[in-house]
Parts: structure tokens; sequence; C-alpha cells
């Protein structure tokens, strides 16, 4: 009986841990408006350091991204119009890998 019960934890903590969610990769910034775009000055071939919120935090935008350009429109947007978006940064990255309409 406790070999089963050992299992069953081993189990349960295995398949909690083993998620692979994008969401769980992603630090969301909600109803959030760009405040500044700049050339990366260490590596301006590959990204763009643009500032989020208030209190200026820094995030990149990856030129080699797939989704670079749609990205840097909706980016543009929020900076010149001051449209929020929903902002998602990858952790450990602080490179920004999606951003969604406000809903």
């Amino acid at each position: 009986m406790k070999a089963w019960t050992y299992l069953l934890l081993a189990f349960a903590m295995i398949t909690s841990c083993s998620s692979n969610s994008e969401s769980q990769k992603l630090t969301w910034y909600n109803n959030s408006s760009i405040t500044n775009i700049l050339e990366d000055p260490d590596k301006p071939e590959e990204v763009v350091r643009v500032a989020i919120g208030i209190s200026a935090q820094v995030f990149y935008l990856s030129k080699k991204s797939s989704d670079y350009k749609k990205l840097m429109e909706k980016v543009n947007l929020s900076f010149k119009k001051g449209t929020p978006y929903n902002i998602g940064v990858e952790n450990k990255t602080n490179i920004i890998k999606q951003i969604n309409e406000v809903k």
C-alpha cells in the first residue's frame, strides 16, 4: 500500500512540474504602453530596446524573430499613440514574445 502511495505522489510531482505551457514561460504586463524605443548599442543588428510603462522597465525585441515585423508595428503604435497592449515577455531573457490586444 505504501508503495502505491509513493508512486502516486511521484507521478503527481512529475506531471505538475513538467508542464510546457507557453504561459509559464512568459511574464505578462497587462494594459501597458510602450514609453521608448531605441536601437541597442551593444547588439544593433540583433535587438531593439523597448521600455514598458512609467517605471521604464527595459525589454528587448529580437530582430531575428519570425514575428518581428508584426510585433514592431504594435510597439510603434503603442509608442506613438499610447495604445495599451498585453505584453508577454519571456522569463530570464527579457525578450518580448507576444503582444496582444487589450480586451
